[in-house]
């Protein structure tokens, strides 16, 4: 057995976020299988804990769901594994859970995070479930989100901003459009201003953060004989971790200045917030230099955020390309887990 095996064994076990019950039960049981684990199952959530006496304690965490996908569908070809969530992130939930039952002394005390429903909206995130009911499973010295990054420490996240706008129009007959205003069409000027964005770049303790607007959902029309009097667009702001959510807000709303009018709205539908690096703390730093690359800042959001809102230093630290994310051919090597399962045993050791 290998662990592209033991990822085998958890992406063939749907997940679906909503749907993590039968992999949750299963993490469950084989961590029961270690007598030196304190295991605790809160909702859909795993969480395991070692209870010696060392003064230290880590989180490692990992979400269990995955977004929609054929689990059926995954296959081992060689050194590798094809099939939803395989990247995104049963790969590093095989090594954590490999690590966890593993007896060898350690100099720290480690917790095992497996949480439900990340990749949907945070309100319902397992991570946040826990901090409600049982905070005290989520209090450590430090923490890693072991999200796919190649190995690679990724700094901090980036917030993410949901907004509405809705721009007005007046109705009229299509025969005589004239007589009325089309919202739908105004929202040619408004596409063509959030296409025509420039991200902005910001370097917080050496590494970079690159902001990211973009159209992600519009909605509109009345009926096809009728010129819409409303048309509504939902823009996504990446934003860095040097702003608070108030500054983004304004920001936005400045740069859409020239294209909204009297009698739009402009309304937050959602916020995540941001995380500063955090690469000054001496761990981090630590799994820094064993993982022989030089960090990088992570331009998506993750529970990093959770964990520094907890005043918990934190940073992403996972197995797989971020890129293969959600991607119809996601997929990760059995050299990709060898590596990010080398470093973590001795950065954990």
């Amino acid at each position: 057995m290998t662990r592209l095996d033991d990822t085998y064994a958890l992406v063939s076990i749907s997940s679906v976020s909503r749907h993590e019950a039968a992999l949750a039960a299963h993490v469950e049981a084989q961590l029961r299988r270690a007598s030196f684990l304190e295991v605790e199952r809160v909702g859909d959530n795993v969480v395991a804990r070692t209870t010696g006496h060392h003064a230290t304690r880590v989180v490692v965490a990992g979400h269990l769901d995955t977004v929609p996908g054929d689990a059926a569908s995954s296959v081992i070809a060689g050194d590798e594994l094809r099939g939803v969530g395989a990247c995104d992130m049963k790969g590093s939930l095989a090594v954590m859970m490999a690590l966890a039952v593993d007896p060898t002394p350690r100099s720290l005390e480690v917790t095992w995070v497996f949480y439900a429903r990340e990749e949907i909206s945070r309100k319902q995130s397992g991570l946040l479930e826990i901090a409600e009911l049982r905070p005290d499973l989520l209090e450590g010295d430090v923490a890693i989100l072991c999200e796919p990054t190649n190995a690679v420490v990724e700094a901090g996240c980036q917030g993410t901003l949901k907004v509405g706008v809705t721009l007005k129009g007046r109705r009229a007959h299509t025969a005589r459009p004239y007589t009325g205003l089309n919202a739908i069409h105004r929202l040619g000027g408004l596409i063509d201003h959030v296409s025509a964005y420039r991200p902005r770049t910001v370097s917080l303790e050496g590494v970079d953060y690159v902001e990211q607007l973009q159209a992600v959902a519009v909605e509109g029309g009345v009926a096809p004989n009728v010129v819409p009097d409303s048309a509504v667009i939902t823009l996504n702001h990446r934003v860095a971790p040097d702003r608070t959510k108030d500054e983004a807000v304004s920001w936005l709303r400045e740069y859409l200045g020239d294209v909204l009018e009297e009698g739009d709205t402009f309304e937050v539908l959602d916020w995540a917030p941001n995380a500063p690096p955090s690469l000054d703390n001496e761990r981090l730093a630590d799994l820094v230099r064993r993982s022989g690359k030089a960090p990088t800042g992570k331009v998506g959001w993750t529970d990093v955020a959770t964990f520094q809102e907890r005043n918990i230093p934190a940073a992403n630290f996972g197995a797989g390309d971020p890129l293969l994310a959600h991607r119809s051919d996601e997929h990760i090597s059995l050299g990709q887990l060898e590596e990010f399962e080398s470093v973590l045993r001795s950065w954990l050791a």
